[in-house]
């Protein structure tokens, strides 16, 4: 029954983004199915073998593994500070940005992911037949964030039309950076945080290819990743990744501060009219019944969709953070459907930074970004509660 009912939700959410669509007669209709028989089996391959359960454990004590590496240069710097479960929040977290964004610069220096992110994406663009930028920018949106995916192909940018320009911003926004995963994992469960990665890669693509086809020539289907890295030395790479990772982590810790404090004065003048009532409560019951479809129990619904609407009006750190005081309340189930709803950029300040971005390569494409910046945060959210639905229905 639950696997029906995933099979329901995702024929809800690609109608959705058919309803949207700019081109309905240009839809790819074979890349979607394809795509979408790629999150099944990646799914079943992680959670339904032993051999997926392994890599997912591999992966899981690499991860933590780096943690520890990390945590020895914080505890360098901040040693007086708590650094284990109940220790600070932005040296427990978020200074690990730091280290993993060294890590993405350098492995970029010695052109080893460069190379990788292009033949994964050669690989899907010969498979679904979509485009090899939007391709490769899918696959690079999982190493890299927002701004740096988009920076990584501004040598195409005079290639992309809007429906172009919107497959790229959307799946910059549908993905996490990796350098922000170490974070996501100190605060989630691991195999749910992992398996998200390229649900959310095939399901940004997915969405974004319903709601503005394309149909891209050949001599104008090309990528060029040449000039990724500017860096002389791998010490430059070094240095250059960890002022990155340093920003990062102080705009996220500031993103927080403003976020989580705006939510308190709206919940204070939401109860001036409403006693009790908060604005979590609120979007619990709007996404309840999207909650539902996606796998949610009954029970859990309000809860779960509670914290879902907090990550889309504020950011997935806040969202995080209440989860993780109510996890213990809430079915295995709903925790991995939640997860992987929350391992993405799809809010509203990603709108800003993804036009911001845009606008520092291409003014002119900036003012297209704008416009449709509503319909590409909805996208988006859209393609979170599509991953996170094919995952309901393997638990």
């Amino acid at each position: 029954m639950h696997i029906l009912l995933g099979l329901l939700a995702v024929v809800v959410v690609l109608g959705l983004a058919f309803l949207m669509s700019n081109d309905k007669k240009n839809v790819n209709y074979k890349a979607i199915g394809i795509m979408l028989i790629f999150q099944i089996l990646i799914t079943l391959f992680m959670f339904e073998t032993g051999v997926g359960q392994w890599v997912i454990k591999k992966i899981s004590e690499g991860f933590n593994k780096l943690i520890e590496f990390g945590n020895v240069g914080i505890s360098f710097v901040v040693g007086g500070f708590e650094l284990q479960e109940g220790g600070v929040f932005f040296f427990n977290v978020l200074l690990l940005i730091v280290f993993f964004a060294t890590l993405l610069s350098v492995l970029t220096y010695l052109k080893i992911l460069p190379p990788i992110i292009k033949y994964l994406g050669w690989l899907i663009s010969k498979v679904t037949g979509l485009p090899r930028v939007e391709s490769f920018n899918a696959v690079n949106s999982i190493f890299f964030g927002q701004s740096e995916a988009l920076i990584a192909i501004r040598s195409q940018f005079h290639h992309l039309n809007a429906n172009r320009l919107y497959i790229v911003s959307a799946s910059a926004m549908g993905s996490v950076s990796a350098s922000i995963v170490g974070a996501y994992l100190q605060m989630l469960p691991p195999q749910y945080v992992l398996v998200a990665l390229p649900l959310n890669m095939f399901s940004a693509l997915m969405i974004a290819s319903v709601i503005a086809p394309v149909n891209v020539p050949k001599e104008e289907d090309v990528v060029d990743i040449k000039n990724v890295s500017k860096e002389k030395s791998i010490f430059e790479a070094m240095g250059n990744g960890a002022l990155e990772g340093g920003k990062i982590a102080l705009i996220v810790a500031a993103m927080l501060i403003a976020f989580i404090a705006s939510l308190e004065l709206v919940n204070a003048l939401i109860q001036l009219v409403f006693a009790g009532v908060t604005l979590e409560d609120i979007l619990g019951y709007v996404l309840a019944p999207i909650g539902l479809l996606m796998g949610i129990s009954p029970g859990e619904v309000i809860q779960a969709g509670s914290i879902m609407g907090t990550k889309i009006v504020t950011n997935e750190f806040v969202a995080m953070l209440q989860f993780q005081q109510a996890m213990g309340d809430m079915s295995e189930k709903t925790i991995g459907i939640v997860t992987v709803f929350l391992t993405s950029f799809a809010n509203f300040s990603s709108i800003g930074i993804i036009a911001g971005t845009v606008k520092g390569i291409d003014e002119e494409k900036a003012v297209s970004v704008s416009r449709f910046g509503m319909k590409l945060l909805i996208g988006a959210t859209l393609a979170s509660i599509l991953s996170a639905s094919v995952v309901g229905m393997f638990l």
